[in-house]
């Protein structure tokens, strides 16, 4: 054995026990805004009580929601829309079909009215009665508001100058987690976002203003853990993450492959010139409308959501085997690079987590956005990158992780109850 001197590591050791004082682990199912705009006759949240059942039953631990707090403690004049809130998704389409049927979390078909408050109260009651734990978050910058049928959701928080908005969620925040203290369910919440991916909503940046309404929101509730999540921590300068956060919730995602077939067949822009190219036509549906002919959602619920209607049209009319196959036949390329950007990721934001003495979510995870037929993700290769991603996540030390943004009611890969109850047996014995 050689005796030179070959330098001394400067990453440190792995720690496997969750930072931030926390104890044990969570396996985090996104419920996100399914719970409301999926809650009709027949449809996964028909029954909440029993969705959370069933969710409890897969060895989950915590569910993740949009509680929806502006429209349901915003003082913006919307207490009438929250009482009966009409869910109508992205509207039809000319064959009579709902825009968005072959989305994830868009294919919407609605067509009912729900009382939001009392739902809320209601699901936090099935999450005691079945040992979970929830956290609340708000989709309402990014989505929400688009699957009502009435626009003055949108139109009243849209009408919130862009520098008060991280003020006017947290003072929501703070009516919302009062009136959850009167129910006796504070205990129920897990922590509470301030909103959802805050670098990828119609939302300024957070450090400034918002740390400062994050720290008033903790003073007011000091029993609550209050943060707020990433869609993608600047991973390479970690240093450039705001404070005032009493969780480390970040999203990890590696496109790889997909974002290679993306940017092929320029199926997220808007506006594009001669869409579909031909490349994406090559992947259609043979019987696939043309975008003239399919026409596409009205103009304001479009401004409210984050997809464009390049991407409605593509996933609405793409061929599920196409897409696949093509995915399939350029993954390996990409393999090495996807798994060591999941671990990368995921060790910095423990690592950090670990630094500031709190602990570290993975809300979302693990390849990207792809139709909601599409098996990629749910197949071999999604899943070997999911689990490395669970296994990297707990040898660090992060405290909740969510075995795939894929897996929860509204999804196809629900069906695949063998998978979670292994991944989520993984986190409870960590």
């Amino acid at each position: 054995m050689s005796d030179r001197y070959l330098g001394t590591p400067a990453m440190p050791p792995a720690r496997s026990t969750p930072s931030g004082g926390v104890a044990g682990r969570l396996a985090i199912c996104l419920w996100d805004f399914s719970w409301y705009t999926r809650a009709g006759a027949g449809e996964p949240y028909e029954d909440v009580d029993r969705a959370m059942a069933d969710t409890a039953a897969l060895g989950y631990h915590a569910v993740r929601i949009c509680a929806a707090p502006l429209l349901l403690a915003g003082e913006l004049g919307l207490d009438e829309i929250a009482a009966e809130l009409r869910i109508e998704g992205l509207g039809t389409a000319p064959d009579g079909l709902p825009y968005g049927r072959g989305t994830r979390w868009y294919d919407v078909t609605g067509g009912y009215a729900i009382d939001l408050r009392a739902r809320l109260h209601e699901l936090l009651d099935a999450a005691r009665r079945h040992g979970m734990r929830v956290i609340l978050a708000s989709w309402e910058y990014q989505q929400s508001p688009a699957f009502a049928a009435d626009r003055r959701w949108f139109d009243a928080i849209d009408a919130v100058p862009l520098a008060a908005r991280h003020d006017v969620l947290a003072a929501a925040w703070d009516r919302l987690l009062s009136e959850i203290r009167g129910w006796g369910l504070t205990d129920v919440v897990a922590f509470v976002e301030l909103h959802n991916e805050v670098d990828f909503s119609i939302l300024p940046p957070l450090a400034g203003a918002g740390e400062t309404a994050l720290a008033r929101l903790r003073a007011r509730h000091p029993g609550t853990r209050v943060t707020a999540s990433f869609g993608k921590p600047p991973h390479l300068a970690m240093h450039a993450m705001p404070g005032e956060l009493d969780v480390i919730q970040a999203h990890v995602y590696s496109y790889g492959v997909l974002d290679a077939l993306q940017r092929r067949i320029d199926i997220r822009s808007e506006g594009s010139e001669g869409f579909p190219n031909a490349a994406l036509r090559d992947l259609l549906r043979d019987d696939a409308p043309t975008p003239a002919a399919y026409g596409r959602p009205v103009a304001w619920k479009l401004a409210a959501t984050v997809v464009t209607d390049q991407m409605v049209y593509g996933y609405d009319w793409i061929d599920p085997e196409r897409w696949d196959s093509w995915l399939d036949a350029h993954y390996e390329p990409h393999h090495e690079v996807m798994l060591r950007e999941i671990e990368s990721r995921v060790i910095a934001i423990a690592a950090w987590a670990h630094h500031c003495g709190v602990p570290a979510v993975i809300g979302e995870g693990w390849v990207g956005y792809t139709p909601l037929h599409g098996r990629f993700e749910e197949g071999r290769r999604g899943l070997e990158l999911a689990e490395h991603g669970i296994r990297t996540a707990l040898a660090w030390g992060v405290w909740g992780v969510v075995p795939c943004s894929n897996a929860a009611p509204h999804h196809p890969m629900w069906s695949d109850a063998a998978w979670q109850r292994r991944i989520t047996a993984l986190v409870s014995e960590a």
